[in-house]
């Protein structure tokens, strides 16, 4: 017998152990955050000792209406009210993962009453056995219970602990996604509201612009009663005008629109923005400084949030082949049980407990654990492609903005100088055309080419300004 025992718990350790092989999981290795140069330009040195993405948002802007607006966004926006939804969510599943490591205890009673076929193994001559003197045990045969029970999982291979810290990781990047969302969000208010100031100013252009045509057009009727005009010049100023009117209500209908687009972003109803439009067109951008890009790596809430995800999915590649290990389990059980009611207060004779501990591991039929670890090996190599391309995308954000902030500055100077030097050539025209010294066609194109200068100088003060918004954002600024 002793023998026989021996064999069998040699053949149970043999099979255990056969559990325990496991897959290796693919060896990644993150080269785009180690091959980051050191510069944003190759031709100019970046110091690490000035960025503005560390700039809290209430210092880099400056505007009060717009510091309003950004505070009412903060607090009403729906986005980011739903991305709040998901860090409790995330954290809920880091205190579900905890949980694991400790015991379950639970309550419970129960009745119920079992009959025992009279020729069976276990129905055979209970009826005859006595309980008492004189008393046979009856038929059918009662049972009572109640108690405490547990169940332990054991962390022998530190499994459940792996599952929670890839919790804590999920969680903490859920944190760096909300903050992603406070960026963006500022980013958005901030280039809204000053498309909406574009907006104003382009509609008091051409409001101005109408009345300059209203005079051409009396001018012209004047000159055709004179007999130094014809019909057809009268038409073409009346036809100039109308498209004038049409694109007021045009640019009328895209201000009410952007109003409505940052009152969703403030979470509210439709309601006057309030803002100044007056100085708007000599608003000075805010001086941006790169730092270096390494510095993206702390900075960028999107960055940050990636890596998280990486550590995520690798300690779920780690628990995933934990799974293929036996597991040790506890249980045990504390309680009174007896076949009536009355009998449950008479101990010790109703105690009743139990404590067994089981060691299993999966042997055969293994697909679906192989399946879930290959899933987690390969949702962990797509989290590093995850990384990578956050990294690469905010070092070329960072990079296309800051030659565009040059580009468009130089942009605004030559448009300011061809509004300048159209302005003067309408008054010029218009006189010419008093004085019957120029046609109709030369007061129309000076008038729509001067239009023309200042609709596109006005746009380009509003890229200037959003561009700046957007490489502040682009260098980690507005979440802190």
């Amino acid at each position: 017998m002793k023998i026989y025992n021996k064999y069998i718990a040699a053949i149970a350790l043999s099979l255990v152990l056969a559990s325990c092989k496991a897959p290796m999981a693919t060896v990644i290795k993150d080269e785009v955050k180690e091959n980051i140069p050191q510069n944003f330009n190759q031709e100019e040195q970046s110091d690490a000792n000035t960025n503005s993405g560390m700039t809290p948002w209430r210092q880099f802007f400056t505007d009060p209406n717009l510091v309003a607006l950004i505070e009412t966004s903060l607090k009403n926006n729906q986005e980011l009210m739903i991305t709040l939804q998901e860090i409790e969510i995330a954290k809920s599943g880091v205190l579900a993962k905890k949980e694991k490591l400790s015991p379950t205890v639970s309550a419970g009673i129960g009745a119920g009453m079992r009959k025992a076929g009279r020729y069976t193994s276990e129905g055979a001559g209970d009826a005859s056995t006595e309980i008492e003197d004189g008393k046979k045990m009856p038929d059918p045969l009662g049972n009572f219970e109640g108690g405490l029970m547990a169940n332990w999982e054991i962390d022998i291979w530190k499994k459940l602990r792996t599952e929670k810290e890839s919790a804590v990781a999920h969680y903490l990047s859920t944190v760096e996604g909300k903050n992603f969302v406070l960026s963006n969000l500022i980013e958005e208010v901030a280039d809204s509201y000053y498309e909406l100031l574009a907006l104003d100013n382009q509609l008091d252009i051409i409001q101005q612009y109408i009345k300059l045509q209203q005079k051409a057009l009396e001018i012209s009727k004047i000159q055709k009663e004179a007999a130094a005009a014809t019909e057809l010049a009268v038409k073409k100023f009346e036809a100039e005008l109308a498209k004038s009117k049409a694109t007021e209500y045009t640019i009328r209908q895209q201000i009410t629109e952007k109003e409505n687009e940052i009152n969703a972003l403030c979470g509210r109803y439709p309601q006057p923005i309030v803002r100044s439009k007056d100085d708007f067109m000599t608003t000075i951008p805010q001086t941006v400084y790169t730092g270096i890009p390494s510095q993206l790596l702390a900075n960028r809430p999107d960055i940050k949030q990636a890596e998280l995800e990486l550590k995520s999915s690798k300690l779920d590649v780690e628990a995933a082949r934990k799974e293929f290990y036996p597991t040790l389990e506890i249980s045990t059980t504390l309680g009174l049980e007896a076949f009536k009611p009355s009998y449950l207060v008479k101990m010790p004779e109703s105690i009743a407990y139990s404590l067994v501990g089981d060691l299993a591991g999966p042997l055969i039929n293994k697909s679906a654990i192989k399946a879930n670890f290959q899933t987690a090996d390969a949702r962990q190599i797509q989290a590093l492609y995850e990384y990578d391309k956050t990294i690469l995308n905010a070092y070329l954000d960072v990079a296309n903005l800051m030659s565009k902030v040059k580009n468009i500055d130089q942009y605004y100077k030559l448009k300011s100088d061809e509004t300048k030097a159209l302005e003067q050539s309408i008054d010029i025209a218009n006189q010419l055309f008093r004085n019957s010294r120029a046609d109709y066609l030369e007061v129309l194109l000076n008038q729509r080419d001067a239009l023309d200068a200042k609709m596109e100088l006005v746009e380009a003060k509003q890229k200037q300004l959003s561009t700046v918004v957007d490489i502040y954002k682009s260098l980690g600024g507005g979440w802190k």
